[in-house]
């Protein structure tokens, strides 16, 4: 009788570590065919976002870094780089538009530059080539710096004696190193090392335990329910230009007040009205409020609005939960240096 016993029970051990060992395979063929899927559509951030027309270097970065916090070049002295992008706010301001020079509202939202340098162009509607094209005129934006003319940038640069030693390290070599272009070329040098490693990164890698099972579930959801369409590569958008309002007029479900045409009053054609640069969705969950008119304060409901405005979906509140809880997997770490507030140069 015990040896019977003792025989069932041993049985009835194995089923069940042959049970688990099932479910564990399965749970892990489950992940590594998730994995697979998503590398169709993503890759990893790059270390840094490298330009071959303007190569990175220790002092280009130190330049750039002072020079996107420093007030003294505008036109009223309070507008940087860093007052529509905080650092600590992940590079934005928080705000449904930037506030610039004599407290001019900015046409739009103020994304973020983390991990900005990767972009198809720059702004909502892609009227920047570059983080170069955008550091440079910014300096004249009639809500940004402010100022008449990038001559009129170089005396206020050359004015502030400090910068000198730092252009001439900058761009050896070069007879008047002080200047707008290379103003733009340093900003946007430091802004090309301001990339954001996040979770996903690791499971991108292989690492199938950086997502949570609700993590990856939301992925799942993320690529089915069709959002990866648009929000794809490196910086889950920020590839292609695409109509607000596919389905209906995104004001049917936002809370604008205007009407923004887009890219239309870049192009003046009418394929591009209501067209705007798809954005990356890095670091989502950290810059709040949302869309080109920061119309829209909660994450979840952006999620909602975006998959009935674009792709014609009513999502419930569960698959809503799922889908955020992967976007937070894109929040990222901040590179220390970018949290380190520079001392600026003296004028004299």
């Amino acid at each position: 009788m015990e040896t019977r016993m003792r025989n069932r029970n041993a049985i009835t051990l194995l089923l069940a570590v042959g049970t688990v060992l099932v479910v564990a395979t399965t749970v892990l063929r489950a992940q590594g065919s998730l994995l697979q899927r998503a590398k169709t559509v993503f890759v990893p951030l790059p270390k840094v976002i490298a330009s071959p027309d303007n190569p990175i270097t220790p002092e280009k970065t130190r330049l750039g870094k002072m020079l996107f916090y420093d007030t003294r070049i505008s036109i009223d002295g309070t507008v940087s780089c860093f007052k529509c992008h905080w650092v600590n706010l992940y590079a934005t301001d928080g705000l449904p538009r930037a506030i610039g020079n004599n407290y001019k509202l900015n046409p739009r939202n103020a994304p973020t530059v983390f991990n900005a340098a990767g972009q198809v162009s720059q702004h909502w509607i892609g009227n920047r080539t570059s983080v170069e094209d955008q550091a440079k005129q910014a300096l004249i934006g009639p809500p940004s710096y402010g100022l008449a003319s990038y001559d009129d940038a170089a005396k206020r640069l050359q004015a502030i004696s400090g910068y000198r030693p730092l252009f001439e390290q900058a761009f050896p070599g070069e007879k008047d190193p002080v200047n707008a272009n290379n103003f733009a070329k340093a900003v946007a040098a430091w802004e090309r090392t301001l990339v954001t490693p996040a979770r996903f990164d690791d499971f991108l890698k292989g690492d199938t335990q950086a997502l949570s099972g609700a993590g990856q579930t939301g992925l799942t959801a993320f690529i089915e329910t069709g959002c990866a369409g648009c929000h794809g590569g490196a910086y889950v958008g920020g590839r292609i230009y695409a109509k607000f309002g596919l389905r209906q007029p995104y004001a049917n479900l936002t809370h604008s007040k205007e009407v923004d045409v887009g890219r239309f009053a870049v192009t003046n054609k009418e394929k591009d009205r209501y067209v705007f640069k798809v954005p990356m969705l890095r670091n989502v969950e950290m810059t709040s409020p949302y869309f080109h008119d920061g119309s829209v304060p909660e994450l979840a409901n952006a999620v909602k609005i975006m998959a009935q405005l674009q792709l014609g979906v009513t999502l419930d509140d569960d698959r809503t939960a799922s889908l955020v809880t992967f976007l937070k997997s894109l929040t990222g770490q901040i590179p220390d240096d970018a949290l380190e507030v520079p001392v600026l140069p003296p004028e004299d």
